[in-house]
């Protein structure tokens, strides 16, 4: 952690990178271009979330080529928002933008949200227009938004576009979190007070696949529910309050059954059923708890949230200074 960051240069823009050595040389170009037609200073930080392709060297040979680009090289995988949390704790800039650099996202949108900044927004998100996605991947983001509305408190249309701009004291707040959980949207909706969302282009993934999957969104869910929210729990609560209620009421009407009718053999099954019903949502309730005291667990270990093996591009620090990013010993 650190404390807030004077900034440097107007604007940093911070891309994870994870095996997208086809899309690294288009997205240089056009993101370059964009940020020098918007004027001002500017940086680009990309985060190489462990790369098994050629896109670490790609990265490294832009960063000796061009000084206002700097890489974050990471020792091993660890997720895009992980590298994201990176990006920001190594940005500079009064303004902090994020990108995916798979294109699908067209970096000439990036203006859109920047004109929003200017116009005293702390927070604008990208609202992907006529998303070019499967329709898996776009019913996982229409349940990740409600959920996230729902947990946060703050509707969004779209949570899960990684095209968005941040002030630099909501981004100081972000880092200097110290909580497990790093969903970027997320925070930096407990930390903003004016938020809005741009409608951005969407493209068509040209090269490259998507690294996300069942198992991975499934996660994604389970980690956003147990980190912003109780809500998992109130439910299960509610969920024992109305099983006990119904209970109470089934168990007197057989009551009230036996005495009018006597003792029978039917029904042996529906009392099966019923058990099992009761048993599973005791079962549904551990496991929930079991995530929340899993977070816990998680938390009192304080184990770093990744590894950064190298900067590349850093400049040297000055007279002794400090630089960006590192903490004196």
């Amino acid at each position: 952690m650190r404390g807030p960051v004077d900034p440097i240069v107007d604007l940093s823009v911070v891309v994870p990178v994870y095996n997208e050595e086809g899309n690294l040389p288009d997205l240089l170009r056009r993101l370059v271009a964009v940020l020098e037609a918007n004027g001002g200073a500017w940086e680009l930080v990309f985060v190489d979330d462990g790369s098994h392709d050629g896109s670490l060297e790609l990265l490294r040979k832009a960063a000796e080529e061009n000084p206002r680009i700097r890489v974050v090289e990471f020792n091993r995988n660890y997720g895009q928002h992980k590298a994201v949390f990176a990006g920001m704790l190594e940005s500079r800039g009064a303004v902090v933008a994020t990108l995916d650099a798979d294109l699908q996202n067209p970096p000439e949108e990036l203006p859109k949200l920047l004109a929003k900044i200017r116009e005293g927004y702390d927070v604008v998100g990208g609202l992907r227009a006529k998303r070019r996605d499967t329709l898996f991947r776009r019913l996982a983001s229409f349940m990740n938004n409600r959920m996230m509305s729902i947990a946060t408190g703050v509707r969004m249309r779209d949570y899960g576009c990684m095209m968005r701009a941040y002030r630099r004291d909501v981004v100081d707040s972000i880092v200097d979190c110290g909580e497990i959980p790093t969903y970027i949207p997320a925070l930096a909706n407990l930390y903003a007070k004016r938020i809005v969302e741009v409608e951005t282009a969407h493209a068509e993934r040209t090269r490259g696949r998507s690294k996300y999957n069942l198992k991975g969104l499934l996660r994604l869910w389970l980690d956003l529910l147990t980190g912003f929210s109780v809500l998992p729990l109130r439910l299960v609560s509610f969920l024992g309050l109305f099983t006990a209620i119904l209970g109470l009421g089934f168990s007197l009407f057989l009551i009230v059954r036996r005495l009018v009718i006597g003792p029978e053999a039917e029904g042996l099954f529906t009392l099966f059923a019923i058990l099992f019903f009761f048993v599973g949502a005791q079962i549904l309730g551990v496991g929930i708890l079991g995530e929340y005291i899993g977070r816990v667990f998680a938390e009192v270990r304080r184990r770093p949230r990744f590894v950064v093996r190298r900067v590349h591009g850093r400049p040297p620090p000055a007279d002794g200074a400090i630089a960006p990013g590192k903490e004196a010993p």
